[in-house]
């Protein structure tokens, strides 16, 4: 009975459970799923069993089978946790990634582009005009000249872009980050930027050109950078 089901649970961790190390891609289906657990509680009721009864009067056999069980345990409940793990990574499988892409005087407007990745891209000349970048990541990007007017940027994580000479006419920054970014000459005009991190320096730089209002959140340009 125990060598049965020694060979049971090793049969789910080492053949039916198959991650990827890469991207903890996995090919676990809800039964092996249901197995697996099943699994890790059976083997916790042995254990308690072989260690609090009396089934064994060898202690040394005893000891044995004790530690064998830990074993299979730990390594259970050790791919239970790269499953669970795993999901997130799963979910990323249909992201956007222009991860250092050349991406100059692409068109990319009124696309869906929400939780892209553009970190380090080179996006000269690139047109966002209308294109949903909601929660996108555009760490050291490069933005010069391009057009972001009406694109939406909430949420997303523009830190160190360069936006000089950029058209950000109407743009949504709402809670994004702009930390350590430059708009050198960009047109700022209805931009919100309500709750963004920006650098001071960079927003009194902004508050020298800010007009207008933007159509979709009617906040003033102004107010949203806190303009005094």
């Amino acid at each position: 009975m125990f060598l049965a089901l020694l060979n049971s649970g090793m049969k789910i961790i080492l053949h039916d459970f198959k991650p990827n190390v890469e991207t903890l891609h996995c090919n676990v289906s809800l039964p092996k799923f249901i197995h697996l657990i099943s699994n890790i509680m059976f083997l916790t009721k042995m254990r308690i069993l072989i260690f609090s009864g009396d089934t064994f009067n060898f202690p040394r056999l005893k000891k044995a089978l004790l530690r064998l069980l830990n074993l299979i345990l730990i390594v259970s409940i050790a791919c239970l946790w790269v499953l669970i793990a795993a999901k997130p990574a799963l979910a990323q499988d249909n992201t956007i990634n222009y991860n250092n892409a050349n991406l100059q005087n692409r068109d990319f407007s009124h696309t869906n582009l929400v939780g892209g990745v553009f970190v380090a891209a080179e996006m000269r000349g690139a047109n966002f005009q209308g294109a949903d970048l909601t929660n996108a990541i555009m760490t050291k990007g490069v933005l010069l000249g391009a057009n972001l007017e009406g694109a939406n940027l909430s949420g997303a994580l523009v830190d160190r872009v360069t936006f000089d000479n950029a058209n950000l006419k109407n743009a949504i920054f709402t809670d994004a980050t702009l930390t350590r970014s430059r708009f050198f000459d960009a047109d700022i005009t209805g931009a919100d930027f309500s709750n963004a991190l920006i650098d001071r320096y960079q927003v009194s730089l902004l508050c020298d050109r800010a007009t207008g209002t933007n159509p979709v959140t009617e906040i003033a340009t102004k107010e949203s950078l806190g303009c005094k």
